[in-house]
């Protein structure tokens, strides 16, 4: 059985902030990115979306967080599925990404696992405009079972996870 420090923050993984680069061995990793819309109204609306956790609320997802908006630090507990069958998965605040001028821009946010989430990774959440004024959606994340329940589920927590990402890419559209 493998031992794991405690990280200072909680988080039940060692690689803090590899959403930003290059995902480390061992886990699961999912990239996804789509085109969202065009625009200043589109960038914003999205980003707003993204760090005020409407992103998972609008694909479904329970959210009781400690900030109103994302911040480094705030934890946020989600939870899917409805009474005894939901599953609850609280996870930290570990990087807020801003980075906007006049013409581009990119803002986000990246949580990390803490004990009890089914999962044992991190996600990173963006949008970005271009220099186009498009404006594109990322997701990636690295993972791995955390739980009995997602070590047995296998495959089927891949297509949640998939699912899900799907789902927040929905909810991130600009009409």
């Amino acid at each position: 059985m493998r031992r794991v420090t405690p990280h200072p923050l909680g988080l039940t993984y060692d690689e803090v902030g590899a959403t930003a680069g290059e995902l480390p061995a061992g886990y699961h990793h999912l990239r996804r990115s789509r085109v969202i819309g065009v625009g200043e109204e589109c960038f914003t609306a999205a980003a707003e979306r993204i760090l005020n956790w409407d992103m998972h609320r609008h694909a479904g997802i329970g959210v009781d967080a400690s900030t109103r908006a994302a911040e480094v630090g705030a934890t946020v507990t989600m939870r899917l599925g409805l009474g005894p069958v939901g599953i609850s998965a609280a996870c930290r605040v570990i990087e807020v990404i801003d980075s906007v001028s006049t013409e581009s821009g990119v803002r986000g946010f990246a949580y990390g696992t803490l004990s009890g989430h089914p999962e044992i990774g991190e996600e990173r959440f963006w949008v970005e405009r271009l220099p186009d004024d498009s404006v594109v959606a990322h997701i990636v994340a690295f993972s791995r079972p955390g739980r009995w329940f997602t070590r047995l589920g296998g495959p089927i927590g891949r297509i949640a996870q998939s699912r899900i990402t799907e789902r927040y890419l929905d909810a991130l559209m600009c009409s």
